[in-house]
């Protein structure tokens, strides 16, 4: 893809002095790496509006927490103080909770589970409900985050030899509930403690998207990898009320069909770099083991059903059925 090189944090597509005489000035936040397909897909879907529309909209994209943290920045767009933000489901959900269902370990099968979640009807009557919920910010796009895996120093390819593991995660309930389900114990640990806690023995395992395990060097201290795909993350792109109801008819089907073609891209180099990334951990020594997630999954959907009809019982069915 061309992306257009920029300064470290803003994206803009010309100067004050040389920008259309009617140009509005955009403002894009989110937490995420410069180098990660997220942030390189903001500054490509930027560049593309600003083209289809003439010069008539400037987009500025600011990463990494430059805007705020997650909570802060959904506030933002609820405020109309940023036009564009990222976001995960879970914080989506906080204000509509069915948007919370994709964050339930094996809700999707695979990631064409996924894929069709969001390209189904279903999706498009969630984004109608948190329009209405949050007053109006519109939902563009859906962008697949990557599926997590657990690391350990035995070889793990089966529920049963999970049982009394100690496994870290983060401190939220989402997280606990496969290593409950499969007879592991939970062990959250701040994130940043996580390589000493491996080195040291204080837990057995960990589980995490393949680029973190990179990233960390989990792999330094785990000699396994077993490819469970227990959570599959996804972000959402979200413009507010203010942004959405101001555009005309045209600007809205330039502004959606770039914002769903920059999320087709984030989600195809993401799942590209996960599957890379394995012949990547294979070289430096680390085993990856090919799990069935069935038998995985078959262990945690039990577990949903304490939290189903919070999110909704009938949302939830139908995305079990989704074929």
């Amino acid at each position: 893809m061309s992306v257009l090189l920029i300064s470290a944090y803003a994206m803009g597509s010309g100067n004050a002095s040389t920008e259309h005489p009617e140009v509005k000035r955009l403002s894009w936040g989110h937490v995420y790496e410069t180098s990660e397909p997220l942030h390189k897909w903001a500054l490509w879907a930027a560049e593309q509006i600003s083209k289809q529309t003439d010069g008539r909209y400037h987009i500025d994209v600011f990463p990494t927490s430059i805007m705020g943290k997650e909570a802060e920045l959904n506030q933002s767009l609820t405020l109309g103080t940023l036009d564009i933000i990222y976001t995960g489901t879970s914080f989506a959900g906080q204000t509509y909770p069915p948007m919370s269902l994709s964050e339930l370990p094996y809700i999707f099968r695979d990631y064409q589970h996924w894929q069709r979640f969001t390209e189904s009807p279903l999706f498009n009557e969630m984004i109608a409900g948190y329009k209405q919920a949050t007053h109006g910010n519109q939902i563009i796009g859906n962008n697949y985050y990557g599926q997590r895996h657990l690391t350990s120093n035995k070889p793990i390819t089966t529920p049963a030899q999970m049982q009394n593991l100690k496994l870290r995660v983060p401190n939220a309930s989402i997280y606990k509930m496969f290593p409950l389900a499969v007879g592991a114990n939970p062990s959250p640990i701040a994130f940043s403690e996580v390589y000493l806690a491996l080195q040291q023995g204080v837990v057995d395992a960990q589980e995490n998207p393949l680029p973190t395990i990179k990233a960390k060097k989990f792999y330094e201290v785990q000699a396994y990898i077993s490819l469970t795909g227990h959570l599959q993350g996804s972000i959402l792109t979200v413009l507010s009320h203010r942004l959405w109801s101001s555009l005309s008819e045209q600007d809205k089907q330039i502004f959606a069909s770039v914002l769903k073609q920059a999320a087709q891209g984030v989600s195809a180099d993401t799942r590209h770099a996960e599957l890379a990334l394995i012949d990547w951990f294979e070289k430096q020594g680390t085993k990856v083991l090919t799990v069935d997630r069935a038998l995985f999954r078959e262990k945690t959907l039990p577990q949903h059903a304490t939290i189903k009809h919070q999110l909704g019982a009938e949302f939830y069915d139908r995305l079990q059925k989704i074929q």
